[in-house]
């Protein structure tokens, strides 16, 4: 299966979500990657829309019969209006910082709450033929996330995984 995530605190994140927000609030899943964020929620949010920049996982993990829109583009030039939710599930290490951070600040200007998970320290190379693997920030941590991203704030984390949120002023 191409696109996994990371089993860490996923519980914990549909709970959080689940008492912010009611069941039809939209949600963004960008980098759909096998559905991970679409098998936790949907059995309460109603309308998920995934962007996944890899046509061979949208066929293989049959995202357009789960989701209810399925984008075949690149989050850097995807553009969009609103949703309530934007969730980037293992999606920003595969970004340079610069362009990380200008994804970021255009989805946070368009939603009420961002999830941002990441793997701290990670080394990936291309996976599955998919060069959209690579990990061009594999030296994430708690500190130079919070260094590079100073607009999100830690939410769930351990020394190998974590989810950032929109900071609060």
């Amino acid at each position: 299966m191409h696109g996994v995530s990371l089993g860490y605190y996923k519980k914990e994140v549909k709970e959080y979500l689940e008492s912010k927000f009611d069941k039809n609030a939209k949600v963004l899943d960008v980098g759909a990657g096998s559905g991970t964020y679409f098998n936790l929620l949907h059995d309460y949010f109603e309308h998920i829309d995934a962007v996944e920049v890899f046509k061979p996982n949208i066929e293989d993990n049959h995202l357009a019969d789960r989701y209810e829109n399925v984008y075949n583009e690149d989050i850097r030039n995807f553009k969009y209006d609103f949703y309530d939710i934007i969730i980037f599930g293992d999606i920003i290490e595969h970004l340079e910082v610069f362009e990380a951070d200008r994804v970021l600040r255009y989805a946070l200007e368009r939603c009420k709450e961002v999830i941002v998970a990441v793997p701290y320290s990670y080394k990936q190379g291309i996976a599955y033929g998919n060069v959209y693997e690579i990990h061009k920030q594999d030296d994430l941590t708690k500190e130079n996330m919070l260094q590079r991203y100073p607009y999100l704030e830690l939410l769930y984390g351990n020394n190998v995984y974590g989810y950032y949120i929109k900071k609060v002023d």
